[in-house]
């Protein structure tokens, strides 16, 4: 994976990337904008210091999230699910506010001062009132024991002993290895505090009613979501939970251990009917505003345009870009820009924002009927070619990207660059985001039927088992509630 991170970042420097968000004017996004007013469980304290100092950061979260998920629905589940965990006798002065953050990842953090958030992803894996309310007691944990302040004056303390060692002490050996003993006491502290906050979530947990175990229920799915992304190619988790709560056997067998101290399994809520209810018809994936994967094809209905990627390749949709990874470490970037239309796109290739570009290599083309351009580049190891189509008043840029010694380059590069096209009116009006909906199992309806019944997914039923849960070779029985996710 090292080798294709390095692609990306070469393809990130040699782009200039404008974010999708700038395109996006679309009037038919409306309905999946943030809440002006979302339903929280709690209202934080005005005068709270802490409470001000995670104020302060409440903007750049929702900035780096996506912004408020909007869904009354959905905002009542989450109220009603974790109501009962702030009514907890050992911390009746904490106050808590809870946002849903309008992004696919799978993550809940908490602030302190009783910010607490949970993304839309964590909600569609998860599967009843129970395991939701484990992990909110988990961060109210981290809040409540103070965990917050405590990494930051070990950081701050981390900082300092960084600086004593290149000011002060010049870079001498012992102090070197004193900063390091420092750094993984630091890392071991940030171990113990994710057991304390399980410990001590489990327990409010099982104090407000709910099954204890659900915790350890959802240390399983999380373990299956790794699973299924590292199979899908997708190798960046730094806005997923995954990042700072790994899932090691021991944090599982010691949430089932804790959760033991308050009963056997299946005698606390689960309140799965309810969960289901909530969840249902929650946006899945991308936004309208990020554009659409849907197998190899990329689709954007704010920008009308579309392109596809080789067999083998797989697309990551994000905010900043959107890139595509495969064989042989070769690795595809897609964005746009604005230019002015007297200039020409040989020209702008030539304009000096494509590094260690071949001036001879550049030529003038038409790409399903729009004006084109392309040229080769080479950087350090790594060979690039690059297509510029002209589409309305947008130019779009697809970067390709191969060692020296791969001669697929050519090939891949061309088979992206030509399938890139702009779309007609009806199959824009026709592209629809894809959305969790529960079904009831209906007799002669089997694990396989239901996940080919989901649309705009690769891998149905490895999702399908993920998204429920379901271990390999479980059945279903008429009347049980699935998810599946489909565009309908």
């Amino acid at each position: 994976m090292g080798r294709t991170v390095g692609v990306l970042a070469l393809l990130t420097l040699a782009s200039g990337c404008v974010s999708m968000d700038a395109f996006s004017n679309d009037p038919s996004l409306e309905a999946v904008r943030p809440s002006d007013n979302p339903v929280t469980v709690e209202t934080v304290s005005r005068n709270d210091r802490l409470a001000a100092v995670a104020r302060a950061q409440h903007p750049r979260i929702l900035a780096t999230y996506g912004g408020e998920y909007s869904d009354q629905k959905l905002e009542r589940m989450v109220a009603k699910a974790i109501g009962a965990l702030t009514l907890d006798p050992e911390n009746p002065a904490q106050t808590f506010r809870i946002t849903i953050l309008n992004s696919p990842s799978i993550n809940a953090f908490a602030l302190p001062g009783g910010y607490l958030y949970i993304t839309r992803g964590l909600l569609a894996l998860a599967n009843d009132s129970a395991e939701l309310a484990a992990v909110i007691s988990h961060e109210m944990a981290h809040v409540t024991a103070n965990h917050g302040i405590q990494r930051q004056q070990r950081e701050a303390e981390e900082v300092l002993a960084s600086r004593v060692v290149s000011d002060v002490l010049n870079g001498d050996q012992n102090a070197k290895l004193a900063l390091i003993r420092g750094k993984l006491r630091l890392a071991q502290f940030s171990r113990n505090q994710e057991l304390e906050a399980d410990a001590i979530g489990i327990r409010a947990l099982a104090r407000a009613g709910y099954d204890g175990f659900a915790a350890a229920r959802f240390l399983q799915s999380m373990q299956a979501y790794t699973d299924f992304r590292s199979v899908s190619g997708a190798d960046d988790p730094s806005l997923d939970f995954l990042a700072s709560h790994p899932t090691a056997p021991q944090r599982f067998e010691l949430a089932q251990r804790h959760a033991r101290q308050f009963g056997t399994p299946g005698t606390g809520v689960r309140d799965r009917d309810s969960f289901l209810a909530g969840i249902d018809g929650l946006l899945y994936g991308d936004t309208p505003e990020e554009g659409y994967v849907r197998g190899r094809t990329f689709l954007h209905p704010g920008l009308g345009v579309s392109f596809t990627v080789p067999e083998g390749f797989t697309i990551d949709n994000s905010a900043e870009a959107v890139t595509a990874t495969g064989p042989g470490d070769i690795a595809v970037r897609f964005d746009g820009v604005t230019i002015d239309r007297n200039t020409t796109l040989a020209s702008y290739l030539r304009s000096g924002w494509v590094a260690g570009l071949d001036n001879a290599s550049v030529t003038e083309t038409s790409i399903n009927g729009h004006e084109a351009a392309t040229a080769r580049a080479r950087v350090d190891s790594w060979e690039f070619q690059v297509t510029v189509v002209r589409a309305g008043e947008q130019v779009y840029r697809l970067l390709t990207a191969a060692p020296l010694a791969s001669a697929a380059l050519p090939s891949v590069a061309g088979s992206v660059g030509s399938s890139f096209r702009v779309l007609t009116a009806e199959e824009k009006a026709n592209l629809k985001p894809l959305r969790i909906r529960i079904l009831t199992v209906q007799p002669g309806q089997t694990v396989a039927s239901l996940a080919a019944q989901m649309e705009g997914v690769d891998r149905k039923l490895d999702l399908f088992r993920m998204l429920n849960a379901l271990p390999t070779g479980a059945t279903l029985t008429p009347g049980d509630k699935v998810k599946i996710v489909t565009d309908r």
